[in-house]
């Protein structure tokens, strides 16, 4: 980590739910066996909880707590998955991340939102195509886990209290053409970050039939990937959204 303490930066105190990270961390190291990330937070006791509990099983990149240091490790070590927040000590977490998504479309952004109440800046994360976002007071719910298997999974995971911003401007439409009972049950687990031959397993098809049936989806919906796809099926309440697991 590098940078300098600023004297704006915000303290949480994260005791409550020590006993939640721990509980998940063998849960965590797991998820992200051989994944390839990049933290870039603004709190440094969030920093260091997270970026220790995907190690050793993952390959941590880089933990940085500015912009511009995000930006660079992305351009040069290209990680499958950015876990970024809002507030950093220099620089716009929500910014960095659309830029960074925009520039790198198959890398994986998890935002991290402190500041609930930036509803702007939260629709232009969902706009820029964020691949999940999860706010820091979800922590203690089982949130971050399930965002974290199912964004590292290729999926689309929004937080609760957020999905409202999610689904605003996209009341109305539909797909092209009603997709079948299939359809509907293939696509929802490619939004949870599924694999198609996971998929298969799941529903007892094969792999070959899991990529029809999600080609077919594209057509009607009509999207440009099953992440588009993914994205179009929430939006307009066609299938459900991952399931947070409840803290125990």
């Amino acid at each position: 980590m590098r940078g300098t303490h600023a004297a704006a930066v915000q303290l949480v105190d994260l005791t409550p739910i020590l006993a939640q990270f721990q509980e998940n961390a063998s849960r965590s190291r797991e998820l992200l066996r051989d994944a390839r990330l990049v933290f870039c937070l603004g709190n440094r006791a969030m920093l260091s909880l997270l970026a220790g509990q995907a190690m050793p099983s993952a390959r941590v990149l880089g933990a940085f707590t500015t912009a511009p240091e995000a930006r660079g490790a992305v351009a040069h070590e290209r990680p499958g998955l950015l876990v970024i927040s809002d507030v950093l000590e220099e620089g716009d977490g929500i910014e960095t991340a659309v830029s960074l998504k925009a520039c790198h479309p198959d890398l994986h952004v998890l935002l991290l939102i402190h500041r609930q109440h930036r509803l702007h800046a939260i629709r232009r994360a969902i706009q820029g195509d964020c691949d999940g976002l999860v706010l820091e007071s979800s922590f203690g719910t089982g949130a971050l886990l399930t965002a974290l298997q199912v964004v590292n999974g290729g999926g689309i995971f929004i937080d609760r209290p957020l999905r409202r911003e999610f689904r605003r401007g996209h009341e109305s439409g539909g797909p092209l053409q009603p997709l079948s009972e299939r359809e509907l049950q293939v696509l929802t687990l490619a939004a949870n970050g599924r694999k198609n031959a996971e998929i298969g397993r799941t529903l007892f098809l094969s792999a070959e039939t899991v990529k029809t049936h999600l080609g077919n989806a594209l057509v009607k919906l009509p999207a440009r990937d099953r992440t588009h796809a993914a994205v179009l099926g929430l939006r307009w309440g066609l299938i459900d959204w991952p399931e947070v697991e409840p803290c125990r």
